[in-house]
């Protein structure tokens, strides 16, 4: 099967260029905009007097660029029809967002917070698929327009990949639910108006069933955050958050009761395979900047690029990217194509080896260019920073090799 770029999705990326030439770029250069980009970036956006915080010039400088992009009709395209978007397929965001990535750091796709101009929707889908209809009218649109906003509570002080041993509990009063624990890198809860909590309500530890989701209005007594962690890649929007007897209606629980774990994990791959074709794209870029430095830059009498130990590092992460491409590209169509857990593992191989992948080469690509790569007027310290947390978040490493072996080995999907 060829995975080269469907002419449908060819021409969507052709228009996508266009609109960043002529809507997005313009608003980058306004005003002094270009601080948020260039080797100020880190202090442009980071409010460091308030607990490292991005700095409100900078949420509404994505914010205008997401309501361009919604009213150019590119923003909602992996959204339902009903929503608004476009029914957008796996294969054509994985396109999309190796695209998009490919181009650098911008507006366009800024993924330390994971702004797009083509958005990705993993809560606001969640709440389509499991969401009452009272609760998809409250937090579908309003969440991507921005009125609403909803943080996602899973990981906890004790307890990261091992999600089946959550602390937190939420036991049941009348017809309201009493919840109490804590929460570790709640990201966005500075900003969000809920936060889906997710606690033990009946069961054991060690157990999927039994844990709950719940909608917590961030606003309601007993939600406290005591501080927000300072991260390798600032600003932060990941916050410690305690959860003293926090009273909730009955009416606040996404999908059934004792089924959490089933919405959390529901748009896993999806996000994964997107996550891995941004590594894909970034990579890529790093390696170009690399080859053309190479070229330009002249050392004892010749260029760089004729030196083999300048060439054989990037011919290396040239072909592993060419690789990588190949199988986040079929593997986003089997996603289309078939059932999400016959292709669980593979999502898995192209996930945790295109965020290594992203990471190498912005590692290489300080190293070709020298000091000048060292120094933040280049860009490949931010892009390292940044990537260098997925290879923990979205599933670390080690989690996606252990379901790559469990396929291997006959533990798991056979």
């Amino acid at each position: 099967m060829d995975h080269a770029t469907p002419p449908e999705i060819a021409r969507l990326l052709a228009d996508i260029d266009a609109f960043i030439a002529e809507r997005i770029r313009p608003l980058e250069d306004a005003d002094d905009n270009i601080r948020f980009f260039d080797h100020r970036r880190e202090w442009a956006r980071t409010d460091f007097e308030n607990g490292g915080l991005p700095r409100p010039e900078w949420e509404e400088l994505l914010a205008e660029a997401r309501r361009r992009a919604d009213a150019a009709g590119f923003y909602r395209y992996a959204l339902p029809k009903e929503l608004g978007g476009s029914d957008g397929t796996d294969l054509g965001m994985a396109h999309i967002r190796e695209h998009l990535a490919h181009q650098g750091l911008g507006l366009h796709n800024d993924l330390q917070d994971e702004s797009s101009i083509v958005g990705n929707f993993p809560v606001v889908q969640l709440m389509w698929k499991f969401g009452t209809p009272e609760q998809k009218e409250e937090f579908c649109e309003p969440q991507i327009t921005g009125e609403r906003a909803v943080a996602f509570g899973l990981t906890e002080p004790g307890h990261g990949s091992d999600a089946t041993w959550l602390e937190t509990t939420a036991v049941r009063d009348g017809g309201d639910w009493i919840i109490n624990g804590a929460k570790r890198f709640n990201t966005g809860m500075h900003r969000a108006t809920h936060d889906l909590v997710f606690a033990r309500t009946s069961g054991r530890q060690g157990e999927a069933r039994g844990i709950t989701a719940f909608l917590v209005p961030t606003d309601a007594p007993g939600v406290h955050i005591p501080f927000y962690w300072w991260t390798f890649n600032m600003p932060t929007d990941h916050a410690e958050v305690e959860f003293r007897d926090v009273r909730v209606p009955g009416s606040a629980i996404v999908g059934e009761e004792g089924m959490g774990l089933a919405v959390a994990q529901t748009f896993v791959h999806e996000n994964r395979i997107r996550q891995a074709a941004s590594g894909v794209g970034v990579a890529q870029y790093c390696i170009d900047e690399s080859v053309a430095y190479a070229r330009e830059r002249i050392a004892f009498g010749r260029p760089l690029a004729e030196r083999q130990a300048v060439q054989w590092p990037l011919v290396e992460l040239h072909t592993e990217a060419e690789m990588l491409r190949t199988l986040v590209r079929r593997t986003a169509a089997d996603l289309d194509a078939r059932h999400h857990m016959d292709v669980s593992d593979k999502v898995s191989m192209c996930n945790y080896r295109a965020n290594r992948l992203a990471c190498q080469a912005a590692d290489q690509a300080m190293q070709v260019h020298g000091g000048l790569g060292y120094t933040r007027h280049k860009p490949f310290e931010h892009i390292y920073r940044h990537h260098r947390r997925y290879r923990i978040t979205e599933g670390s490493e080690e989690i996606q090799m252990r379901r790559v072996a469990g396929h291997l080995f006959g533990y798991i999907g056979r």
